[in-house]
This record gives C-alpha cells, sequence and structure tokens, in this order.
C-alpha cells in the first residue's frame, strides 16, 4: 500500500475506484465497504483508493466534543494495508478543507486520483454542511462521469455497526461484544513505563502502559493478551486507580503468564505462590500492543492486601479458563 498525503503527491495513474471516510477502527462495516470497493476495482481494472483524513475531522469542527479514537494512525493504516488498497491518500483536515463543497471537493481531490467510481456508505456525506449526500453525488457523477455506489448498513446480532456504537460498548466495558462488532480484538500500544513498583510488592509484578489518545476501557479487571515482537504472552490487565493501595491517578497495568504447563494451581496461586505462574521479563522502555480479550469484574477496593492477593489469583484462575475459548490474536 502506497501512503500519499496531498492530491500532488498521488501517482499517475488511469482510473480509480474510491471509499472515503474517518475509518475510525476500521471495524465490520468498514470492512464490507472496504471489500466491496476492492471487488469493484478489481473488476474493472481500477486501482482500489482510499481517501481518509487525520486528525479525525470532528477534531477541528468540534474540538471539545471530539471522541476518543479507536485506533492510532499508525493502527489505522496497518488495518486499512491488510484490507488490500492499494493506495491511501491521507488528507490533513481542516477548515479550509470542511469549506469545500460537493463538487469542489471531487474536483479538488478526487479528479486528481483519477476516480471512476466511488463507494459510500449508507449514511456518507460529503463537503461543506454534509450537503454531498448519496442523491447529490449522484447526479455529479452523472455530470462529471463517475459512478456512485452506496451500501446498506451493516448490522450484527441486533446492532447497527459503527464507530459511535463500538465506543459505547468499550466504555462501558463490554470489550466482547465490542471485539465482534470490530472484527478483531480491541488493543492499546504503549510504551512500558515504571510503575509503582505496588504489584512486584504483592507478588503480581506488573507492566504499566502510558496511557494514550486511544479509548481507554471502562475500568475493571480485563484477561488480555500482550504483544512484544514475536513474543505473545497471556495476561491479566487492571485498568482503574488501584484503590486498595490508595492510588489515584489512572493506570494500565498487566500481570503477565507464564506458558500453561507452568502456571500455579488456582489452589495454590495465593500469597507466596503467585512467582509460579508469572514471566521474569523485562519489558521496561520497550512497546507493546495490549490486546483486550474480555473483562473479568469492576474494579475494587479490598479490606486488606491478603484479600487483593487472593482476588488476583481468582482472576487469572478465570483468565486461563477464557484464553482456552478465544482464539488467538
Amino acid at each position: 500500500m502506497e501512503i500519499v498525503h496531498s492530491v500532488a503527491q498521488f501517482p499517475c495513474v488511469q482510473g480509480s475506484c474510491v471509499t472515503i471516510g474517518t475509518f475510525d477502527g476500521v471495524h465490520q462495516g468498514h470492512k464490507a465497504l472496504l471489500e466491496r470497493a476492492r471487488i469493484r476495482a478489481r473488476q474493472q481494472g481500477l486501482l482500489f483508493v482510499v481517501v481518509t483524513f487525520w486528525p479525525h475531522p470532528r477534531r477541528i469542527l468540534a474540538r471539545d466534543n471530539a471522541p476518543p479514537m479507536l485506533t492510532s494512525r499508525e493502527h489505522r493504516q496497518v488495518l486499512l494495508e491488510s484490507s488490500g488498497v492499494d493506495i491511501l491518500l491521507e488528507l490533513p483536515f481542516s477548515m479550509e478543507l470542511a469549506a469545500l463543497t460537493p463538487q469542489a471537493f471531487i474536483e479538488t481531490v478526487l479528479f486528481p486520483a483519477h476516480m471512476k467510481h466511488l463507494v459510500i456508505g449508507h449514511d456518507f456525506s460529503l463537503g461543506r454542511g454534509r450537503s454531498g449526500d448519496f442523491t447529490v453525488l449522484t447526479a455529479l457523477g452523472g455530470q462529471l462521469g463517475f459512478t456512485v455506489e452506496r451500501l446498506h448498513s451493516v448490522i450484527f446480532d441486533g446492532d447497527i455497526v459503527s464507530s459511535t456504537r463500538i465506543r459505547h460498548l468499550i466504555g462501558n466495558g463490554n470489550i466482547a461484544r465490542a471485539n465482534r462488532l470490530l472484527g478483531y480484538t480491541f488493543s492499546l500500544e504503549g510504551e512500558v513505563i515504571h510503575g509503582c513498583g505496588r504489584g512486584r510488592g504483592l507478588g503480581f509484578p506488573t507492566a504499566n502502559i502510558a496511557i494514550s489518545d486511544v479509548l481507554t476501557p471502562r475500568q475493571g479487571v480485563y484477561a488480555t493478551r500482550v504483544r512484544c515482537g514475536e513474543s505473545l504472552w497471556q495476561a491479566v490487565t487492571n485498568v482503574g486507580t488501584n484503590p486498595t493501595v490508595g492510588g489515584t491517578g489512572l493506570s494500565i497495568e498487566s500481570f503477565l503468564l507464564a506458558e500453561e504447563g507452568r502456571q500455579a494451581s488456582q489452589a495454590g496461586a495465593v500469597a507466596g505462590e503467585q512467582e509460579h505462574c508469572s514471566v521474569d521479563v523485562n519489558l521496561y522502555g520497550k512497546f507493546i500492543r495490549l490486546f483486550f480479550v474480555k473483562r473479568l469484574r469492576d474494579e475494587q477496593k479490598f479490606p486488606s492486601l491478603e484479600m487483593l492477593q487472593a482476588r488476583i489469583a481468582v482472576d487469572v484462575a478465570e483468565a486461563r479458563q477464557l484464553f482456552a475459548e478465544y482464539p488467538l490474536v
């Protein structure tokens, strides 16, 4: 996939099939749109082109109400590339770009991409005031020489798949359902930083990552997987403030589990034996990707450290059972 950031950088091509959107999350609805555009491009001998924007338009148009992103810029690019995109035209979004009429946008941006066919989502609108809906774009296509195709909404288990719906699910801790709508396991990437050392003191050393601009799931305890380079571990992750030990600021801490054959039993994984099911690896300063499989419970304030240790051991046992049910990411 070739990535360009202006129409001036666009390569000389004979024709393209284009789809446009923010593609936040590159979820199941986006994938249906991308797959349709890819098929059309191949059928008509055109290049498959995606036009998108960075930053998210709402961060410019409604700065105070801009939603947290489901994916980082880099992760979105990886997901789009996996959809078979030939050229990604990632435009810097600006008030000037937002002010273009639908026809001006087509003439300024899409004609230099040699667009012959446009594939849009069910609720897509283009141009100033979102005035370029399917009817307007179809009429412009008749005048300017391109065809337009609109897809129906994608419904999964009774949910219309959208970035807004997925953000709502993740924000409420329903990671398992969000993952189904995404079509992959929601994840965060971050550098492993030094925490307060509380986990190691409890017998559960953790890898802490810095909070990013990507949406943070609801506070609680999650069954997760951690990837660093080619290494992948099962883990239990706490998103929260660690109230039992007097914590205040939000943190994301992951306790990495050893291989299945080395795990401690649920009965044995209590204070003094937790080291038998932990991973001895130094990740400080490295970037890891944290995959959220399922939410286990709310974060709680326990009456004692011993009760917290015992509860973490139960969390580890529950996570082990879950990992057998979910395929590797």
